[in-house]
């Protein structure tokens, strides 16, 4: 079978990561940093804001409309902030608004999209333009996987090494070892904590989007706190291991699997396990276009076309 538009620009976007890393990117401080963005590019926030606070500055991720709407309760008081906005198309209303209320407020502002003169780089105090894949379609892949190396490379993390071959590695091994896996699968869980965490809710997301499919994001001790009721012998768990943890989340994996779940152990023990070899923050990176991946194939087995997925348009403006 031929590859689909979608399995082809998730492939070919390793290059695009390459230009991207060496970019000039804009110098990042102040008393308080918020990435601000709406579905896929809050997720990918999430994990920014971790790179940051681990780095020694004060971080929180918040999504477009909480941002600009009611800031004040995420933030109190009228400190040194600097708003980051996250917006692939540049024109997604909600984190164009939460732009344009921080320059009201008196807040300095920084806007990432991957649209040259888009409304949102326009908006903001600085821009930083990525050129990404433009036969992308509706479901973010190329553009997610080089905002968030921006957003690390802004935190301060290195991005040294042979990430792009890396991350192009992992996918293949998913890819080639994925089918025995998900056979028989139709419910899907993603576990993650840290950086991890926003991983395993874009993860998450993007298997939603592509597959039609429902699925869960929790951080892993918590998923034993209730949600595990639902697991059974059509459960499949992508568990993004931390370094830190990874002997607790073990344990929460070998409980999944005696309940009949299968799972993907990214740095861990799993039915399948795939090592990427750098730090959470970067494996976080380096692991996105496997999970992107995953949407594809579940979306394949299901007779789906992930370039027109349900209810979702490209550009989401509220009317």
């Amino acid at each position: 079978m031929p590859a689909t538009i979608t399995e082809t620009v998730i492939r070919r976007q390793f290059p695009y990561w390459e230009a991207a890393l060496r970019q000039d990117m804009p110098k990042v401080r102040a008393q308080t940093v918020v990435i601000t963005g709406c579905g896929t590019s809050y997720y990918l926030a999430q994990v920014i804001a971790c790179a940051f606070n681990a780095r020694g500055q004060a971080a929180l991720a918040v999504p477009g409309a909480e941002w600009a709407r009611r800031p004040e309760c995420y933030l109190a008081g009228s400190q040194d902030v600097l708003v980051i906005g996250l917006s692939r198309s540049g024109t997604t209303s909600e984190t164009v608004q939460a732009i344009e209320a921080s320059r009201a407020r008196g807040w300095r502002t920084l806007a990432v999209s991957c649209e040259p003169e888009s409304t949102i780089l326009r908006a903001a105090e600085q821009a930083l333009y990525i050129p990404t894949d433009p036969s992308e379609g509706i479901v973010m892949s190329v553009s997610a996987s080089l905002m968030l190396l921006a957003g690390l490379r802004m935190a301060g993390v290195n991005l040294s090494g042979p990430i792009a071959a890396d991350a192009a590695a992992a996918m293949a091994r998913l890819d080639a070892e994925l089918a025995p896996v998900l056979h028989g699968r139709s419910h899907f869980v993603y576990l993650g904590a840290g950086p991890n965490y926003g991983m395993a809710t874009e993860g998450g997301l993007k298997l939603q989007e592509m597959s039609i499919s429902y699925s869960q994001s929790f951080h892993p001790m918590e998923y034993r706190h209730g949600p595990v009721s639902l697991i059974d012998t059509t459960s499949l768990v992508v568990m993004l291991y931390s370094q830190a943890t990874a002997a607790e989340e073990a344990l929460v994996v070998a409980e999944l699997q005696a309940k009949g779940a299968v799972v993907i152990g990214f740095n861990g023990p799993g039915d399948l396990r795939i090592d990427l070899g750098y730090s959470d923050e970067v494996n976080a990176l380096v692991c996105l276009p496997a999970l992107q991946m995953l949407g594809e194939r579940v979306a394949l087995s299901k007779g789906i076309n992930s370039e027109a997925p349900r209810h979702l348009s490209k550009v989401v403006v509220l009317q």
